[in-house]
């Protein structure tokens, strides 16, 4: 186990019930707790004991409200994750798991559009890949929203970089389910074991 972590992949507020609510998020919050619980279990508990047990990284949207993706600023997408809002926290479920050093922002800048967790970095400056190369991981299990954009993205990216990619398909939300079932096909031929 030293070497498997969990990347949870904007499990946000605005895509669970917010301005870009996607389908399946409330069951994909419920599947990824219970997954958190059967990887955690054991006789030592605490949230220092997990972390070194089975690390947990965060990857969070974080856009400035005037993002270029926003549909104001000619974006495809309508205002969602800005910075200082409910919109844009972690689902209070997730919350305790989520720490400042294993949390990873992603579209802070105003003029970048970011779906790839790998492109975000936590408050050190650090990257995704800086992190999980520091912790030897080999092993990463993904779950999140949506499973078109930034989850694919994310387990495209790690698999690139060499990870075993799994991807818990009861643990994510989507835009459109036949997009859902199109990404899903097209992980799965490139290599993301689907479980």
């Amino acid at each position: 186990m030293k070497d498997t972590a969990l990347v949870v992949v904007d499990m946000l507020y605005d895509f669970i019930d917010g301005s870009m609510a996607c389908k399946n998020a409330d069951e994909a919050i419920a599947e990824s707790l219970r997954f958190i619980e059967k990887m955690t279990s054991g006789p030592e508990q605490g949230a220092d004991v997990i972390r070194s047990r089975f690390p947990i990284l965060f990857v969070r949207d974080f856009h400035p409200a005037d993002h270029c993706s926003f549909t104001g600023q000619g974006g495809p997408w309508p205002p969602h994750c800005v910075q200082g809002t409910h919109g844009a926290d972690v689902h209070e479920a997730l919350a305790p798991y989520a720490s400042e050093e294993l949390t990873f922002y992603k579209g802070y800048k105003q003029d970048k559009e970011q779906y790839s967790g790998f492109e975000g970095i936590n408050e050190a400056g650090q990257s995704l890949y800086d992190v999980l190369d520091i912790m030897d991981i080999k092993n990463i299990y993904v779950c999140g929203i949506a499973t078109e954009y930034c989850v694919r993205n994310t387990c495209e990216d790690l698999l690139k970089a060499g990870f075993n990619v799994y991807l818990l398909q009861d643990g994510i939300a989507y835009v459109d389910y036949e997009g859902h079932l199109e990404a899903l096909a097209a992980m799965k031929k490139e290599g993301i074991r689907l479980i």
